[in-house]
């Protein structure tokens, strides 16, 4: 870069800086700042021979200015004349102001990219390296338009200088990053990746950040790059620090570019080419070596490049899972790090051993190092390594070493760190069930674990180990006895209390024998705790205490007497309060048969999947359960519930009693009983929503003749919620399968122009039966839909023939704005039995959305004229899916407005206007959309000529994204 000559000191530039450090005030310097102000307005304004010297340091008093947090509202123009100078000092003032101070909506921009133009151009690779970093500092939408064509030609040329390459490469990284639709890189592709074959080193670097990024996103396209890599590596590891001499830092021979190598092999599977395999497996090998050889400099620069490099290599090892003497290998010196005085390794070493427990070929060598990891545990000063050590001790235990393990954890959570003691009971409960093989054993670990951590035991703790000791018949026992001697204790927890409560009421009879624990004795144990605890656990025991009614009678007269007493029937709160007069007058009126058949013992619960294992993925984030993890658990929680000991139609159906506890989990509907997760997923695919077993019979549709009505009111409310979910599927697309169940699939295909709709169903049979007298109904209208929606539907074939398709064509006119949409009711006879299906038909008030282009006044124009209270509707939430900028754009499109570009002052934001189009009127709508990835939230606002439109509206979309 060419050596900035004397006379370009700028005397008056340091003058002023001196003037503003000397000032005594705030007021001094905006006195200051503001004469200067003046003086450089006037000069600008003034003075049309400005020579390019003046020019310059005046915009570098305007950009000093600017820094110190005022306002610049001029001098942009002057900057942008300084670019076309043909001294570097000057242009180089002047790509700085723009870099710093020009927005990428000025209306400058078409200037500068003039003048980026003229300098990419002019082959002057001092000139074009201004206007690449420019253009990277930048990074607008425009600039990408206009230049990401013409940069990679720039990289690949072979006249380039290597400077300008770096600066190119770096260049185009940004303008990927900020608009990867723009940057195709097509037949460039093979000439970048052969940068790596490169003699420069710095262009080997920059431009091997270009690839790393660019393969993450189209790995087929750059995997080529996979064998170069391994090449340029192995020269880079067999070198010697003095044939790098340029680029080596502290002795190791380019450690930045050797942990890019690295981090871009781990995009890739391991190479196919034996040879190029056993290339880079020697070259891991080397790395391995090389970090046992005694340091070359004690330089604490020399240690930190040689490690780095080491735990890039030992990541890539991880990440190839293939080679168990490199497996073994890496995890031996990750050992020796666990000791190693700088923090730093340690935490590291901990997390990469996390990794590499995960691994069949390592899992055994991580055991080994049990004693310093707990030793780490109890001893470290740092909170996030005592952390690290936690969960290396959670990913190393197994069968072999679960309870020492365990023991460990459940010692260090009496002293644990705050912050982690949560994450820390969630552990250990998941380990206590999943490598049980002694029931007690279990229960002992749980209940301690409530005694320890109480606070921090979520309701997925005790929730748990209440299932796991109703599936074991061999531990109800123990698990009482036990529980009632926690109880004993002067302090106890609530959850202990919880807990307490549910296993006496149930299995308190299994105890009872023992004058120590009679009935009696249990009763007053437990209501001795009651005036302690929470709404929520008075309402427990209060059912806990009917239960007693059931199981002794002799405890019936003191029982009542407790809830007869004022501070229950006349308790403040309702739920108590119902709780304790429903009870009263059950045990007064209903004979013994009847109270034996209400309160009976709850019914084992279905095998399910561990609700604590999922709350742990959920507090670790995505990735901190691995998929094998989850399926172990499964099985084996599994074999806690007792799933082992009965066959899949032995679930049975839980009691009243269920409800009286208030602890059912997911009602158990049956052996293939959907959870509330996987409920979501059947929603939300493109097969359509799928029915539950409960709400079919044998042949698989709806039960329209089911002897239990409480069955069917479930039912039907369990329906009425999957078509609501079902319908916000369609909100922003018009095609796709409406209902799919074992015999019937119903397609739609829909389209809208201003307030009229036409709608075709496709209704298709799975089976190789007929369907007989089959008929769509006249459309139902909830509330006032009649009024708001007209509604016409043709006339279907009554037969249809196995595997055979019929089309029903229905005609909408939107007349009003509305809510609620049509319902759509459907029978036939199939085997002879009649089946009766209603569906909510995917009609939503932005069907009939007309879109609206707008300029960027005109639509904050009408944004304020929509500025009363109740025309706004706004809604703050947690994203429900993956912020992806293109999916975003698609779902605003189709939701039927028009999405305005270059309108939001905030280029994250996104914007849209449209009319809806009724019969009555015209409903003007604008929308903004506001998202924050780093927090994973949205903000919508809607602003709508008519309040109702503007809740509905927000209400839909709320559920997109």
């Amino acid at each position: 870069m060419p050596a900035v000559s004397k006379g370009d000191g700028m005397r008056g530039l340091a003058v002023f800086i001196s003037d503003i450090r000397n000032c005594k005030s705030k007021e001094a310097e905006i006195k200051r700042i503001n004469k200067e102000l003046a003086n450089i307005r006037s000069k600008f304004k003034g003075d049309k021979a400005l020579d390019g010297y003046s020019k310059k340091k005046y915009v570098c008093k305007l950009l000093f200015i600017f820094l110190l947090g005022h306002d610049i509202d001029f001098g942009h123009m002057e900057a942008v004349n300084l670019l076309s100078s043909n001294k570097y000092t000057e242009k180089q003032i002047g790509y700085l102001f723009i870099s710093v101070l020009v927005n990428s909506n000025s209306e400058l921009i078409r200037l500068i990219n003039n003048a980026i133009k003229n300098d990419l151009s002019s082959r002057n690779p001092t000139f074009m390296c201004l206007a690449l970093h420019c253009i990277a500092n930048v990074g607008s939408r425009e600039m990408a338009e206009a230049f990401a064509s013409e940069i990679p030609r720039i990289l690949v040329a072979g006249d380039t200088m290597d400077s300008v390459k770096q600066s190119a490469a770096l260049c185009l990284l940004r303008l990927y990053k900020t608009s990867p639709d723009l940057v195709l890189m097509g037949e460039w592709t093979s000439r970048v990746v052969h940068l790596l074959n490169d003699q420069h080193m710095g262009v080997v670097t920059a431009a091997i950040s270009l690839i790393t990024c660019l393969s993450q996103k189209n790995p087929d396209e750059f995997k080529t790059c996979v064998s170069l890599a391994v090449s340029r590596l192995s020269r880079i590891v067999s070198s010697a620090s003095t044939d790098l001499q340029d680029y080596t830092y502290y002795f190791v021979p380019a450690p930045w570019l050797s942990c890019k190598l690295l981090r871009l092999l781990q995009c890739y599977p391991p190479p196919e080419d034996g040879a190029v395999k056993g290339r880079l497996v020697e070259c891991l090998e080397t790395i391995l070596n090389k970090a046992q050889e005694p340091p070359k400099s004690k330089k604490v620069q020399h240690s930190n490049a040689k490690n780095a490099i080491l735990f890039e290599a030992i990541s890539l090892i991880i990440h190839y899972d293939s080679e168990p003497n490199l497996l073994v290998r890496a995890c031996n010196q990750l050992g020796q790090f666990l000791q190693h005085r700088e923090t730093n390794l340690r935490y590291l070493a901990l997390e990469s051993m996390c990794t590499l427990a995960s691994s069949e070929f390592s899992h055994e060598a991580v055991k080994t190092h049990i004693e310093t990891v707990i030793n780490a545990l109890k001893t470290e000063r740092d909170v996030s390594v005592r952390q690290r050590a936690a969960d290396l001790l959670y990913a190393m235990c197994d069968r072999s070493n679960a309870k020492q393990i365990v023991a460990e954890m459940l010692s260090y959570l009496e002293t644990a760190d705050y912050s982690i003691r949560e994450e820390m009971v969630l552990k250990v409960a998941i380990l206590a069930e999943k490598y049980a093989v002694d029931y007690s054993w279990y229960v002992d670990t749980i209940l301690n674990l409530i005694r320890i951590a109480g606070d921090y035991v979520s309701e997925e703790v005790w929730y748990r180990v209440i299932q796991i000791v109703i599936n074991r018949d061999d531990v109800q026992g123990y698990a009482a006895k036990t529980v009632f001697e926690a109880l004993q204790a002067p302090a106890c927890h609530e959850n202990m209390v919880k807990v307490g409560g549910y296993i006496l009421g149930e299995f308190g009879n299994l105890i009872a024998g023992d004058p120590r624990s009679s009935p009696l004795v249990q009763f007053n144990l437990l209501h001795s705790k009651f005036h302690l605890c929470s709404v929520p656990t008075r309402a427990l025991l209060l059912s806990a205490y009917i239960k007693f009614i059931n199981l002794f009678p002799e405890t019936k007269a003191t029982i009542q007497e407790v809830l007869r007493c004022d501070s229950q029937i006349r308790n403040s709160d309702v739920e108590l309060q119902q709780r304790a007069v429903e009870y009263l007058k059950l045990s007064s009126i209903a004979s013994t048969d009847v109270l034996a058949t209400v309160l009976e013992e709850m019914p084992p619960f279905p095998e399910r999947e561990s609700s604590i294992l999922a709350k742990l993925k959920k507090k670790k984030g995505p990735g901190a359960v691995s998929v094998t993890e989850l399926e172990d658990s499964k099985r084996e929680g599994g074999e806690l519930n007792g799933g082992s000991d009965r066959g899949p139609d032995t679930a049975s159906t839980p009691s009243p009693s269920a409800d009286l506890l208030g602890i059912r989990s997911a009602p158990p509907v049956g052996a293939a009983s959907t959870s509330a997760g996987s409920l979501l997923v059947d929603v939300f695919s493109e097969a359509g929503p799928t029915i539950p077993p409960a709400a079919v019979n044998d042949d698989g549709f709806l039960s329209g003749n089911t002897k239990n009505p409480a069955a069917d009111k479930v039912t039907l409310q369990y329906l009425l919620i999957l078509q609501m979910l079902s319908s916000y599927r369609f909100v922003c697309k018009n095609n796709g399968v409406l209902f799919e169940n074992q015999l019937l699939q119903i397609g739609i295909k829909s389209e809208y122009r201003q307030n009229l709709g036409r709608m075709y169903l496709f209704y298709g049979n799975k089976t190789s039966v007929q369907f007989a007298n089959f008929t769509t109904t006249d459309v139902l209208m909830v509330l006032d839909n009649c009024l708001q929606l007209n509604v016409q539907t043709k006339p279907v074939e009554p037969l249809v023939e196995g595997g055979a398709q019929i089309q029903q064509v229905l005609n909408i006119e939107c007349l009003t704005d509305f809510s609620d949409a049509p319902l759509l009711n459907i029978k036939f006879r199939y085997g002879g039995a009649l089946q009766n299906l209603t569906l909510k038909l995917p009609v939503t008030i932005n069907k009939f959305f007309q879109p609206t282009e707008m300029s960027s006044h005109d639509f904050f124009q009408r944004w304020k004229q929509l500025s009363q209270p109740q025309q706004e509707a706004q809604k703050i939430f947690k994203a429900n899916h993956g912020m992806d900028t293109e999916v975003l754009k698609a779902k605003l499109l189709g939701l039927g407005t028009a999405l305005l570009d270059n309108v939001d002052p905030n280029p994250e934001n996104y914007v849209c206007a449209g009319v809806i189009q009724t019969k009555s009127q015209q409903v003007g709508c604008l929308l903004r959309l506001e998202p924050n990835a780093q927090a994973q939230m949205y903000r919508l606002t809607l602003r709508c000529s008519k309040d109702s439109v503007s809740r509905r509206l927000c209400e839909l979309l709320a559920q997109q994204f």
